[in-house]
């Protein structure tokens, strides 16, 4: 392959890349995915939710007290996920339900196909 054609097929598997859609409740940095979720505490299960607006319906049981809530979702995501709790980073949201979390060496495809089976399955 010439140098020129190389260069052209390389731009064309960038291009499919950035044509995926994404969903507003994610988003795609070089170094991961940055995920926006809604926690609701105190739930019956821990389950991933479906898609509530511009964020990402996720249920634990832990009530909202000493990070309990936070530390829950953060092992209910890296267990979803296949990753280590590391990989899984609480960036806003401390005290509220509206979280932003990174997801670190994670595609967005992956997280993708975890939230749609998670979301399915329920």
């Amino acid at each position: 392959m010439t140098k020129n054609a190389a260069a052209l097929h390389g731009r064309a598997e960038t291009n499919v890349q950035a044509m995926i859609v994404l969903p507003p409740f994610l988003r795609s940095l070089p170094d991961g995915v940055v995920l926006a979720v809604k926690l609701q505490p105190r739930a019956s299960a821990n389950e991933i939710g479906e898609p509530l607006g511009d964020e990402l319906r996720v249920k634990v049981t832990a009530p909202p007290v000493d990070a309990a809530a936070n530390e829950v979702l953060i092992r209910l995501l890296a267990d979803a996920l296949d990753c280590p709790r590391s990989r899984v980073e609480l960036l806003r949201g401390h005290t509220s339900r509206h979280k932003v979390i990174k997801l670190h060496g994670l595609s967005v495809e992956t997280v993708l196909q975890v939230v749609s089976r998670r979301t399915k399955a329920q």
